[in-house]
Formats: C-alpha cells, sequence, structure tokens
C-alpha cells in the first residue's frame, strides 16, 4: 500500500526506541569530555611541557561535529598543540569505570606500517583522563608500544595496543583543574541522560495510545492538522523507517508552528519532529534552510526565556517544573546537533558553532543541581 503524505499507518508493535539517537546519544558522550577538557587542556601541557608559549585547537577548527548525519568518521586527531615552530597532535581517552584491567588504543593511533614492521607515530601524544581516581597520564606513542600487549578487543572487533591496568597506574597523576573538569563532565552527562529518558517516555506515551485502537489486524490513520499530530506521525515513521510524501511542505508546514509564544511542550514536539524531517529531506533549498535557522534561533530564545533561578524551566502551569526541564533539555540537545550540522554541511554563516555541549542552556550547573533534587 503507497504511503500517503497525510496519512500513516502503523501497528502497534512498530512503536519502539529510536537507535539513530541513541548513536548520537552515545557519540556526544565523547563529544562532552573532549570539550570540556579544550578549556583545561593549555594549563595540563603548560605544566607536562613547562611551556607557557603554547596554544590549542580542537582539531577540525571550531565547527566540531560529534556525528555525521551523512556517515563516515575522521582519522584527525583530537587536538592540535603549537609549541613555537613546533606542532604536536594529542589524543584524548577517558575512563569512568575503575574495574578496567586494560587501557585500549588504536593501532591506526599509535602507529604506522606493517605489523612485522610498525613504528610508532612521531610528535604524538594521549591525555587520559581517570575520572574515579580525579587523576590523568599524559604520554607518547613510543610509550603505549613499550607497556602494551597486542591483543583483539572484541568490543571493537579488532587489534589494538592493550596498556595493562598496573601499568597505567603507575603515571596517574593530580592536577588543581581536574575536580571542576570532572564535575563539569559529569553533570553533562548526567543531564544528557536525563534528557534522552524523554524518547522513552514518548515511546511508551504513543505506544498506549495505538493500543486503545490497533490490534493485530488493525491499522491507525492520523491526518496531520496539529502539531501534536504531526509530531506524532513523525515518531512513527522515524521507529518505521518511512518518509512522507512532499516532505519539504510538511518541514515548512512544521516551521509555522514555531512562535514566541511556545510552551516547551510545544518547543519539544517541534524540535523532534525539525530534527526527523530535516535528517530526510536531502539537500534542502537556501529558503529551506534560512527558515531553519531563523527557527533554531526563536526556537533557544524561547526556551531560554522559560529558565528559573533554580535551574528548571517553566512554561505553563499544567505540567510539572521537572517534566518541563526535561522538555528544555531534549529541545536544546537537538538543536545543538541541528547548529553544527547547519554549519558543517551548508556552511551556514549566522549561526555560531557549538564549542561546549549544552551551552545554550542559561546555567548548566544549576540545572543540574535542580536535576539532582528531584530525583530525591
Amino acid at each position: 500500500m503507497p504511503l500517503d503524505a497525510k496519512t500513516v499507518y502503523a501497528k502497534s508493535s512498530d512503536i519502539k526506541g529510536r537507535t539513530y539517537l541513541e548513536y548520537r546519544r552515545d557519540m556526544k558522550r565523547k563529544a562532552i569530555a573532549e570539550l570540556e577538557m579544550m578549556v583545561y587542556l593549555p594549563s595540563i601541557l603548560e605544566k607536562e611541557f613547562q611551556k607557557k608559549d603554547l596554544s590549542v585547537r580542537k582539531s577540525g577548527g571550531d565547527r566540531f561535529l560529534w556525528f555525521l548525519r551523512k556517515g563516515g568518521i575522521t582519522r584527525e586527531p583530537d587536538f592540535i598543540v603549537y609549541m613555537g615552530t613546533k606542532e604536536i597532535e594529542v589524543e584524548f581517552q577517558h575512563a569512568m569505570k575503575t574495574d578496567l584491567d586494560f587501557y585500549d588504543f588504536k593501532v591506526s593511533k599509535v602507529s604506522k606500517g606493517k605489523r612485522e614492521n610498525k613504528k610508532p607515530i612521531p610528535d604524538k601524544y594521549f591525555l587520559y583522563l581517570h575520572i574515579p581516581s580525579q587523576k590523568y597520564a599524559f604520554f607518547d606513542t613510543n610509550w603505549v608500544i613499550s607497556h602494551s600487549e597486542y591483543g583483539m578487543v572484541e568490543a571493537w572487533r579488532s587489534y589494538a595496543y592493550r596498556v595493562p591496568k598496573e601499568e597505567m597506574e603507575k603515571i596517574l597523576k593530580k592536577h588543581s583543574c581536574l575536580k571542576k573538569l570532572i564535575y563539569n563532565i559529569e553533570a553533562k552527562e548526567n543531564i544528557l541522560n536525563f534528557q534522552f529518558e524523554q524518547i522513552n517516555i514518548i515511546a511508551d506515551e504513543l505506544a498506549y495510545l495505538l493500543q486503545q485502537v490497533i490490534d493485530k489486524k488493525k491499522i491507525l490513520n492520523i491526518t496531520p492538522d496539529t502539531l501534536d499530530s504531526i509530531f506524532r506521525i513523525c515518531f512513527i515513521l522515524d521507529n518505521i523507517n518511512k518518509i512522507p510524501q512532499n516532505i519539504n511542505l510538511w518541514l515548512i508546514y512544521l516551521l509555522s508552528f514555531v512562535n514566541k509564544k511556545n510552551t516547551l511542550s510545544e518547543i519539544y514536539k517541534i524540535v523532534y519532529s525539525l530534527d526527523f524531517l530535516y535528517s530526510k529531506i536531502g539537500t534542502p533549498k537556501e529558503n529551506e534552510i534560512n527558515t531553519i535557522v531563523n527557527s533554531i534561533k526563536q526556537l533557544i530564545e524561547t526556551v531560554r526565556s522559560y529558565y528559573n533561578q533554580n535551574g528548571s524551566y517553566t512554561s505553563s502551569p499544567k505540567e510539572s517544573p521537572f517534566n518541563e526541564t526535561r522538555y528544555a533539555l531534549f529541545s536544546i540537545n537537538l538543536l545543538e546537533d541541528l547548529i553544527q550540522d547547519l554549519i558543517f554541511y551548508y556552511s551556514v554563516k549566522n549561526l555560531s558553532p557549538v564549542s561546549r555541549i549544552y551551552e545554550n542552556l542559561n546555567d548548566f550547573s544549576q540545572t543540574y543541581k535542580f536535576i539532582q533534587c528531584s530525583y530525591k
């Protein structure tokens, strides 16, 4: 049966988790740590090299992407460090667990050449942040090769240099900046996990609604004449891997709902639907990109306007501050993804690159405290 642009046909069993967003969440965990480290890395390197005249940039410049919608990976190092005329590469890794037996390093990051004649990559270093102990280690590729075993990492399905736990613990050290750095990383990871729960909440709510009218032999018809109906259709289509016909018209129609009076409940539905349609549209036209950019700016401004001094976000007496704060975080998360994507693929000039995850929150630390208190 051909898919009608105004009607979706779905079984209740098709409403399930969105694996693509899960992938993006996992990619963003490392990005959170990398971009927070960017702030403190100069002081760590000044201590390591006993030099003051050094500078650091994130590899790839300010237009850093933590995911690529169109696929592919980058082999660029995480950071480039300049010390006078000398230039070195720094790879960043971090551990959240204490029970690791080995610390693994990808072969391509450490050495070049054939297996029997591999040589360490010159002027390349690793900074390993061990979060549980609030310590770090700094070493070069020679150290990795001389203190590791060459073995299979099942999780990667490939061979790697595996440094035993005992060897890594010998070189862990402290730095005065690590306490603040690790707090920022852990706070933002908790915010990321908290806002992502909205996906499961949506899935549960829509599954419940669908089960009222669907059994194994029936279908559900929804006509997208309201924001809520557009949102439901986008969520269902996304989870059964379908797209609507006339998707460009859907996008423009969706963005017509953007205004300064949108509640946070409306905003997260707009943003989810925008993220879905944008990712399926192919190459947007110039007028569509302009409309998307203006909508993103308006949505971020509106979310920020609902901030309270206790770290919560509220826009409606009909919703709890706890739920509305999750809506705000969920929206900012996807809006920052869209900003990076528009800059990377379409060279949009009137959006500022995201330099730190959740930088569009009014005060991420205060919001993190609100979430913690709400769970108690």
